[in-house]
């Protein structure tokens, strides 16, 4: 019976690949057989984030996100290089965390470019049959506070809010291509974005948020582990959703 799990020989493109929950997808496809395009904006990170790895099926693209209008750009040098995509997995994040008094539309717009519009035009380029193989899977990189939000955080939420949305449409639209479109919403994450947030807020702050957490802070793998699934047949039945994996953060919301 083939394993529903198996990634083995299709392609899989990661963005936000230099560190945390990005360069925790790109170990767990790899192990399930997936070849790898890793896509960062630092290169020095990206190749750290692929050292170890099966050279063969384990590619690094340096690469700003920024600069929107030129991911067809990628999506063509992607393909060109190493045939079709399987999947996608959006982990290219700005975290934006500021009170609003502090707030500028540059904040907004960088937020929303990275953490929304990027995906967006990601999938409007690789849901081209040239680019793209049979059933394919994309996944965005979320957050619980896209769904309930946070003090602090209007830009970073309203992001993330426009995700897991935009995903809804996305999978009514790509359906009829056999192309799965979801979303996965971390809450706390051990990532170097937590321990930053420590360095500002201080431990006692940070254990509060913890509390919060039935399970307590998650892993990056926790995360990564779900993207698999949502990737792998697996999944074939599932799209538009958005799967929280949050330790339990949101049931007590």
């Amino acid at each position: 019976m083939p394993n529903p799990f198996s990634l083995e020989g299709r392609n899989f493109l990661v963005t936000g690949a230099s560190s945390g929950i990005g360069r925790a997808c790109l170990g767990s496809i790899s192990e399930n057989g997936g070849n790898v395009i890793a896509v960062g904006r630092d290169r020095g990170r990206l190749e750290e984030s692929l050292h170890g790895m099966d050279s063969d099926r384990c590619f690094g693209y340096q690469w700003d996100l920024q600069k929107v209008e030129r991911i067809a750009e990628l999506v063509g040098s992607v393909v060109r290089v190493h045939g079709k995509v399987s999947g996608l997995v959006h982990c290219a994040g700005i975290d934006a965390t500021a009170p609003l008094a502090l707030l500028k539309a540059e904040t907004f717009n960088n937020a929303f470019k990275i953490n929304a519009l990027a995906f967006f035009e990601l999938v409007r380029v690789l849901s081209k049959r040239a680019n793209c193989g049979l059933e394919a899977s994309f996944v965005a990189m979320a957050s619980v506070r896209g769904m309930f939000g946070a003090r602090g955080c209007a830009a970073y939420c309203a992001s993330k809010a426009a995700l897991i949305n935009g995903v809804r449409s996305l999978a009514l639209e790509l359906a009829p291509k056999k192309i799965r479109v979801n979303s996965v919403s971390p809450a706390f994450v051990k990532t170097k974005m937590l321990s930053e947030l420590e360095e500002r807020l201080g431990r006692e702050a940070i254990k509060a948020i913890e509390n919060d957490h039935p399970l307590g802070f998650g892993e990056s793998s926790d995360i990564a582990n779900a993207v698999v699934f949502l990737l792998a047949p697996a999944s074939k039945w599932i799209t538009g959703t958005n799967l929280v994996a949050d330790g339990g953060y949101s049931a007590g919301s």
